[in-house]
């Protein structure tokens, strides 16, 4: 795999060089290293070397300015971090066997308690084929 091309922010404007070097006092650490990253950009240093310099990834470093190209400084607010797709963990029948799993008590599955933790709605679900450890996905499907 080659080497990626040298990035580096595009030329800044007065109000935004201010933006950046204000946001250098930011209590917000996104901003603060977004501020980072974007200024020693704009001063040449290149993504592999900022990224060493502030303890984090070439393409955290790489993103940054990607993102500052494309929005301005609309990219020192960070995005949801929430995943853009969500999966069910189970379909219809999958529900219901869950479902009447957890309505009878788990002292029936050799556990001490007559109540369910989470802990162990997981152990005896997976024990029983309901899921797979490490896994959202139901058993049927592909890993």
């Amino acid at each position: 795999m080659g080497m990626k091309p040298p990035i580096f922010v595009r030329k800044l404007s007065t109000q935004e060089r201010k933006a950046l070097e204000d946001g250098l006092r930011s209590s917000d650490a996104f901003v603060l290293r977004r501020c980072q990253i974007l200024l020693a950009s704009a001063r040449g240093e290149i993504a592999p070397r900022i990224a060493e310099n502030l303890g984090c990834g070439q393409q955290t470093v790489r993103n940054a300015i990607h993102e500052f190209d494309e929005k301005g400084l609309k990219s020192l607010t960070p995005g949801s971090s929430r995943p853009k797709e969500i999966h069910a963990a189970f379909d219809e029948e999958g529900t219901e066997v869950l479902r009447e799993l957890l309505h009878r008590s788990p002292r029936e599955f050799g556990k001490a308690s007559s109540l369910w933790t989470l802990e162990d709605a997981a152990q005896i679900s997976f024990e029983q084929g309901l899921t797979r450890k490490g896994s959202r996905a139901r058993p049927s499907e592909p890993p």
